[in-house]
């Protein structure tokens, strides 16, 4: 990932983190983080597992708008990753739980700061859409 910008005051020169090196082969730290979370449904479910383990059922009525099969692919992708573990108690039929890892509780911290974000910019962001999108092309 290549992003060269200027910055004032407190703001990070992103391009200057130590996440956006590539390691040689053309990726880079934010690069492979984004694209296991950056989806709106990987976001989604680990918000709604931080709270403690959900079976899958509970946690696809949690998620409003979630296939069963997105989010069979979302837990088995975020379970590969190591944020999320899957575990089957031996009942008939058997129970299966999913619950965070101690990484995938560490990205709270970020995602957080992401939606602390998100609410302070919410209104700037829709008054920009409306006025892009009232402009005439061209």
């Amino acid at each position: 990932m290549s992003i060269h910008a200027k910055t004032e005051g407190k703001t990070p020169l992103l391009a200057s983190m130590a996440a956006m090196e590539s390691d040689g082969s053309g990726s880079c730290p934010m690069r492979e983080v984004l694209d296991i979370i950056g989806d709106s449904w990987s976001l989604l479910t680990i918000i709604n597992l931080q709270a403690g383990p959900r079976r899958f059922n509970v946690l696809r009525r949690m998620i409003e708008g979630i296939s069963q099969r997105m989010l069979t692919v979302t837990l088995r992708s975020l379970e590969r990753e190591g944020l999320v573990l899957r575990t089957v108690k031996p009942t008939s039929p058997p129970e299966v739980s999913y619950a965070l890892t101690p990484m995938g509780h560490s990205i709270a911290v970020p995602i957080g700061a992401l939606g602390e974000w998100a609410v302070k910019n919410r209104d700037s962001l829709r008054d920009a859409r409306k006025v892009f999108d009232a402009a005439p092309i061209g």
